[in-house]
């Protein structure tokens, strides 16, 4: 099988499926994705951008033409962009808000701090 790397985006995610999202708004670091994020719509994209990646793979099994593979791995990286930034919308919206309203105000400038670290490795 073809290991085919999208990007510095997939890593962050991957990175950020090992740490429970902070988007439920319980106030501690077990936090995760709650309905609100429509988790369905993130799985079929997700979906859809395997079947992607293995048409990808085909692609390159079969020998076709490198611009066509190309495109497609732009349409993958693009889908994959996208559900990232679904996923760092619900977050803001969701556990840094709740965290500026409930949480101290260290609580609130760490959590602030790690989104921006984290924004700063998404844009990457």
């Amino acid at each position: 099988m073809i290991n085919i790397k999208i990007g510095k985006e997939w890593e962050i995610l991957m990175e950020m499926e090992k740490k429970k999202c902070a988007c439920c708004g319980s106030g501690n670091k077990d936090r995760k994705l709650s309905a609100r994020n429509d988790r369905d719509d993130l799985i079929k994209r997700l979906k859809r951008i395997e079947g992607q990646v293995k048409g990808i793979q085909n692609m390159i099994e079969d020998e076709r033409y490198c611009i066509d593979i190309l495109v497609q791995i732009s349409a993958a990286k693009a889908a994959i962009d996208r559900v990232g930034k679904i996923i760092l919308e619900n977050h803001i919206k969701g556990c840094i808000t709740e965290s500026i309203k409930y949480e101290s105000q260290d609580e609130s400038d760490e959590l602030i701090e790690e989104l921006m670290k984290n924004i700063y490795k998404f844009l990457k």
